[in-house]
Protein backbone atom coordinates (compact mmCIF):
# COMPACT_ATOMS: atom_id res chain seq x y z
CA UNK A 1 0.00 0.00 0.00
CA UNK A 2 1.34 3.46 -0.72
CA UNK A 3 1.87 5.81 1.76
CA UNK A 4 -1.02 8.21 2.47
CA UNK A 5 -0.57 11.85 4.23
CA UNK A 6 -2.85 14.95 4.67
CA UNK A 7 -1.15 15.77 1.11
CA UNK A 8 -3.78 13.82 -0.14
CA UNK A 9 -6.36 16.24 0.52
CA UNK A 10 -5.52 19.27 -1.56
CA UNK A 11 -6.73 22.91 0.04
CA UNK A 12 -7.10 24.76 -4.11
CA UNK A 13 -5.86 28.26 -2.71
CA UNK A 14 -7.19 31.66 -3.55
CA UNK A 15 -10.97 29.78 -4.53
CA UNK A 16 -13.53 30.66 -2.40
CA UNK A 17 -17.40 30.54 -3.11
CA UNK A 18 -20.31 32.07 -0.92
CA UNK A 19 -21.44 28.80 1.26
CA UNK A 20 -25.28 30.85 1.54
CA UNK A 21 -26.10 31.55 -1.72
CA UNK A 22 -25.01 27.88 -2.40
CA UNK A 23 -27.45 26.68 -0.27
CA UNK A 24 -30.79 28.49 -0.87
CA UNK A 25 -29.91 27.02 -4.41
CA UNK A 26 -29.40 23.86 -3.42
CA UNK A 27 -33.16 24.64 -1.57
CA UNK A 28 -34.31 25.70 -4.94
CA UNK A 29 -33.08 22.63 -6.71
CA UNK A 30 -34.65 20.34 -4.68
CA UNK A 31 -38.13 21.56 -5.59
CA UNK A 32 -37.49 20.09 -8.99
CA UNK A 33 -34.99 17.23 -8.35
CA UNK A 34 -34.98 14.95 -6.25
CA UNK A 35 -31.50 12.67 -5.21
CA UNK A 36 -31.09 9.93 -7.41
CA UNK A 37 -29.75 6.38 -5.57
CA UNK A 38 -28.44 4.25 -8.82
CA UNK A 39 -27.56 0.95 -7.36
CA UNK A 40 -26.85 2.21 -3.58
CA UNK A 41 -27.83 2.38 -0.41
CA UNK A 42 -27.75 5.75 1.78
CA UNK A 43 -26.15 7.32 -1.32
CA UNK A 44 -27.47 10.12 -3.84
CA UNK A 45 -26.83 12.36 -7.21
CA UNK A 46 -28.19 14.87 -8.79
CA UNK A 47 -26.29 15.52 -12.14
CA UNK A 48 -25.38 18.93 -12.76
CA UNK A 49 -23.20 18.54 -16.48
CA UNK A 50 -23.95 16.13 -18.63
CA UNK A 51 -22.93 15.55 -22.64
CA UNK A 52 -24.24 18.20 -24.85
CA UNK A 53 -28.04 17.28 -25.91
CA UNK A 54 -27.78 13.71 -24.51
CA UNK A 55 -29.91 13.51 -20.83
CA UNK A 56 -29.44 9.69 -21.09
CA UNK A 57 -25.57 10.48 -20.08
CA UNK A 58 -26.87 11.69 -16.68
CA UNK A 59 -29.25 8.67 -15.86
CA UNK A 60 -28.37 5.10 -14.52
CA UNK A 61 -25.02 3.76 -14.63
CA UNK A 62 -23.74 6.90 -15.71
CA UNK A 63 -24.49 8.87 -12.29
CA UNK A 64 -21.80 6.27 -10.46
CA UNK A 65 -19.39 5.59 -13.35
CA UNK A 66 -16.55 3.37 -12.70
CA UNK A 67 -14.47 2.35 -9.64
CA UNK A 68 -13.39 -1.12 -7.94
CA UNK A 69 -13.47 -1.91 -4.87
CA UNK A 70 -12.34 -5.22 -2.46
CA UNK A 71 -15.40 -6.73 -1.60
CA UNK A 72 -14.84 -9.53 0.34
CA UNK A 73 -12.14 -11.23 2.10
CA UNK A 74 -10.23 -12.66 -0.41
CA UNK A 75 -8.79 -9.31 -0.75
CA UNK A 76 -9.15 -9.65 -5.08
CA UNK A 77 -10.08 -6.23 -6.25
CA UNK A 78 -12.57 -6.12 -8.97
CA UNK A 79 -14.49 -3.25 -11.17
CA UNK A 80 -17.84 -1.92 -11.05
CA UNK A 81 -20.20 -0.43 -13.24
CA UNK A 82 -19.06 1.48 -17.05
CA UNK A 83 -16.21 3.37 -18.12
CA UNK A 84 -17.13 6.92 -18.66
CA UNK A 85 -16.05 9.29 -21.30
CA UNK A 86 -15.45 12.33 -18.43
CA UNK A 87 -14.56 14.95 -21.23
CA UNK A 88 -17.82 14.61 -22.91
CA UNK A 89 -19.74 16.62 -20.12
CA UNK A 90 -19.62 19.83 -20.66
CA UNK A 91 -23.04 20.87 -20.58
CA UNK A 92 -24.68 22.59 -17.51
CA UNK A 93 -28.18 20.86 -16.49
CA UNK A 94 -31.25 22.87 -17.73
CA UNK A 95 -31.99 23.67 -14.07
CA UNK A 96 -28.91 24.64 -13.02
CA UNK A 97 -28.97 27.90 -15.53
CA UNK A 98 -28.91 31.35 -14.05
CA UNK A 99 -28.49 29.79 -10.15
CA UNK A 100 -25.09 30.38 -8.51
CA UNK A 101 -24.27 27.15 -9.40
CA UNK A 102 -23.74 28.16 -12.95
CA UNK A 103 -21.38 31.14 -11.66
CA UNK A 104 -19.80 28.06 -9.53
CA UNK A 105 -19.61 25.47 -12.97
CA UNK A 106 -18.08 28.35 -15.06
CA UNK A 107 -15.40 29.07 -12.34
CA UNK A 108 -13.98 25.72 -11.48
CA UNK A 109 -14.14 24.62 -15.75
CA UNK A 110 -12.11 28.10 -16.48
CA UNK A 111 -9.56 26.48 -14.00
CA UNK A 112 -9.76 22.69 -14.15
CA UNK A 113 -10.37 20.22 -16.95
CA UNK A 114 -13.42 18.45 -15.47
CA UNK A 115 -15.71 15.90 -16.25
CA UNK A 116 -18.96 14.57 -14.47
CA UNK A 117 -20.01 17.57 -11.83
CA UNK A 118 -22.92 16.19 -9.37
CA UNK A 119 -24.39 17.21 -6.13
CA UNK A 120 -23.51 14.05 -3.77
CA UNK A 121 -25.57 13.26 -0.85
CA UNK A 122 -24.93 10.84 1.93
CA UNK A 123 -27.26 10.32 4.96
CA UNK A 124 -26.47 10.09 8.24
CA UNK A 125 -24.77 7.26 9.79
CA UNK A 126 -23.64 5.92 6.91
CA UNK A 127 -20.57 4.90 5.28
CA UNK A 128 -19.62 4.39 1.21
CA UNK A 129 -18.02 1.26 -0.17
CA UNK A 130 -14.00 1.29 0.32
CA UNK A 131 -13.25 1.72 -3.31
CA UNK A 132 -11.01 4.20 -5.40
CA UNK A 133 -12.03 5.65 -8.71
CA UNK A 134 -10.35 6.87 -12.32
CA UNK A 135 -9.66 10.06 -11.44
CA UNK A 136 -9.49 12.41 -8.53
CA UNK A 137 -12.48 14.78 -6.71
CA UNK A 138 -12.90 18.35 -6.39
CA UNK A 139 -15.43 19.10 -3.52
CA UNK A 140 -17.10 21.96 -2.40
CA UNK A 141 -18.87 21.28 1.32
CA UNK A 142 -22.43 22.44 0.96
CA UNK A 143 -24.03 20.53 4.44
CA UNK A 144 -21.83 18.75 6.72
CA UNK A 145 -21.35 18.29 10.57
CA UNK A 146 -18.22 17.22 12.57
CA UNK A 147 -20.00 13.73 11.84
CA UNK A 148 -18.38 14.07 7.96
CA UNK A 149 -14.93 12.92 7.13
CA UNK A 150 -13.18 11.02 4.00
CA UNK A 151 -10.82 8.32 4.95
CA UNK A 152 -7.89 8.21 2.67
CA UNK A 153 -6.23 4.96 3.21
CA UNK A 154 -5.31 5.34 6.96
CA UNK A 155 -5.75 9.44 7.06
CA UNK A 156 -9.89 10.70 7.81
CA UNK A 157 -9.91 14.20 7.15
CA UNK A 158 -13.40 16.61 7.92
CA UNK A 159 -14.07 18.92 4.80
CA UNK A 160 -15.89 22.26 6.18
CA UNK A 161 -18.93 23.49 4.25
CA UNK A 162 -17.47 27.05 4.32
CA UNK A 163 -17.13 28.09 0.85
CA UNK A 164 -13.21 26.16 0.37
CA UNK A 165 -12.85 24.06 -2.87
CA UNK A 166 -10.83 20.98 -1.67
CA UNK A 167 -9.66 18.40 -4.38
CA UNK A 168 -8.83 14.58 -2.88
CA UNK A 169 -6.93 11.61 -4.15
CA UNK A 170 -9.56 9.35 -5.27
CA UNK A 171 -7.18 7.06 -7.04
CA UNK A 172 -6.05 5.79 -3.81
CA UNK A 173 -8.68 3.59 -1.84
CA UNK A 174 -10.88 6.05 0.12
CA UNK A 175 -14.38 6.11 1.60
CA UNK A 176 -16.76 8.97 3.10
CA UNK A 177 -18.59 8.28 6.39
CA UNK A 178 -21.50 10.72 7.99
CA UNK A 179 -21.77 9.98 11.45
CA UNK A 180 -24.00 13.04 12.24
CA UNK A 181 -27.48 12.89 11.89
CA UNK A 182 -28.18 15.11 9.07
CA UNK A 183 -27.34 14.22 5.26
CA UNK A 184 -24.20 15.83 3.77
CA UNK A 185 -24.05 17.24 0.37
CA UNK A 186 -21.33 18.37 -1.46
CA UNK A 187 -20.48 19.47 -5.07
CA UNK A 188 -18.55 17.34 -6.57
CA UNK A 189 -16.44 17.23 -9.96
CA UNK A 190 -14.43 14.49 -11.20
CA UNK A 191 -10.83 16.20 -11.84
CA UNK A 192 -9.08 14.90 -14.90
CA UNK A 193 -5.61 16.53 -14.76
CA UNK A 194 -4.27 15.28 -11.20
CA UNK A 195 -2.41 17.81 -9.00
CA UNK A 196 -0.94 14.62 -7.01
CA UNK A 197 1.17 13.53 -9.68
Amino acid sequence: MTKTSFEDFYQVPNLNFDITKLRADLDKILKSKKFITPGATHFGAIPVNQIPNDETSIEGDNIRGRYWTIADETGKEVSRDVPIDESKYTELVSEFKQTYFEEVYKTLSKRFKLGRVRLLLKEPRSTLSWHKDPECRLHVPIITNKGCSMVIENVAKHLPADGKVWITNNTKYHNFFNGGEQARVHLVACVLESPFN
